[in-house]
């Protein structure tokens, strides 16, 4: 009635008795860490991704090139192709931190508004949307576009004014000066394209909600009810705010970078475009560091004569005023979030420039003279 062993055994074979045939393919050999073979796979996806996005950037570098011509240093294309590596620098990045910058304002402005950033970030969003934490993009773009067109175009060109005014030798020997002259020469004439637009935004942000929708219906708006006048009554300020910020901003850099370059072995010229750009980041983010010290008080400042500057009151009077309700410490409102937006701000602004100038086939900003060879 049962079967016999032969045919159980035939039917289902001993898998412990069963021995590869060379017809069998082959096992898989199982990975030991499956989660270190998909960091692997991740980070030759990524190499991949990369590589091909350096080959990219080369051919339209290229091609940029070949419709340009060779840019010759100190020639009037090479400061267009400057102005127009700064109007990007500034312009894409203050746009990006515009929800920072927002709180960074209404903070100065009324420091009992919100306990923390965290805290004002939540409420923006809550009541404003995602529209309102973006609050005051528009003049920021405009405004920071033009600013950073002249800011850098017009370092480059005072950085080779100031060194033929004062000769080669000269020029190395107070090279630091040189930079803080031309630094403070650019951001002097970049202000005043700045300013208009700094006086709408800082309304559009300081608003609850805002009474200004648009950055040219506001500039109508602000010249029809207190005249031109109104745009430029945060000028002094921003001046004050804006030309100590640069000055450190490029000077620092420019030593940062050039010390950063003196302890790695080699030359500059040594390093590929992506160490050169990394080192504009790092050397940017430091001095943004300093700059946001350095400038904060003017800063809280600007804010607080855009929001709260009586018509007809004289400049040194509603300083006085706004000096006197917040105190010395009131002047430091803000500080730490404003570190972290500058400094992220100066680094994404190098990295960005510094990028725009190879791409264009012009050399990095910064790194000294090249060291002599051992």
């Amino acid at each position: 009635m049962l079967p016999s062993e032969n045919t159980v055994t035939t039917i289902f074979p001993n898998p412990l008795q069963h021995k590869m045939q060379p017809s069998d393919p082959a096992p898989t050999k199982r990975q030991p860490f499956p989660a270190w073979s998909a960091i692997e796979e991740t980070k030759k996806a990524t190499n991949a991704v990369a590589s091909e996005a350096a080959r990219e950037f080369d051919l339209a570098s290229q091609k940029a090139q070949s419709k340009t011509g060779h840019i010759e240093p100190w020639s009037g294309k090479y400061y267009a192709a400057c102005t127009f590596g700064g109007l990007l620098a500034c312009g894409l990045t203050h746009t990006a931190v515009t929800p920072l910058d927002l709180i960074k304002c209404r903070r100065q402005v009324d420091a009992k508004l919100y306990k923390s950033n965290l805290e004002a970030f939540s409420k923006i969003r809550a009541v404003e949307g995602m529209r309102g934490v973006f609050t005051g993009w528009s003049p920021t773009f405009f405004g920071y576009s033009a600013q950073g067109a002249f800011k850098y175009g017009g370092y480059e060109y005072f950085k080779k004014f100031y060194s033929d005014l004062v000769g080669p030798e000269k020029a190395a020997q107070w090279k630091t000066s040189l930079y803080l002259a031309a630094s403070a020469s650019a951001e002097l004439i970049a202000d005043v394209a700045l300013c208009p637009f700094e006086a709408v935004k800082v309304r559009t942000q300081t608003t609850i909600p805002p009474d200004i929708r648009g950055t040219f219906t506001g500039l109508a708006d602000v010249i029809s009810k207190e005249g031109y006048g109104g745009l430029y009554k945060g000028l002094y300020p921003l001046w004050g705010r804006q030309i100590p910020y640069t000055m450190m901003k490029f000077a620092s850099f420019e030593t940062i970078v050039e010390k950063i370059y003196s302890y790695l072995p080699g030359q500059k010229s040594d390093y590929n475009k992506g160490a050169q750009t990394a080192v504009a980041f790092g050397g940017g983010y430091l001095a943004g560091i300093l700059c946001a010290v350095i400038s904060h008080p003017a800063d809280v400042m600007v804010s607080k004569l855009n929001a709260g500057r009586k018509p007809g009151e004289a400049f040194g009077a509603a300083m006085g005023r706004i000096y006197k309700d917040i105190g010395f410490g009131g002047l430091w409102n803000g500080l730490f979030v404003r570190i972290v937006m500058v400094g992220t701000l100066t680094g994404l602004q190098w990295m960005i420039y510094d990028s725009f100038k190879i791409f264009m086939g012009l050399p990095t900003t910064g790194g000294g003279q090249e060291k002599q060879a051992k």
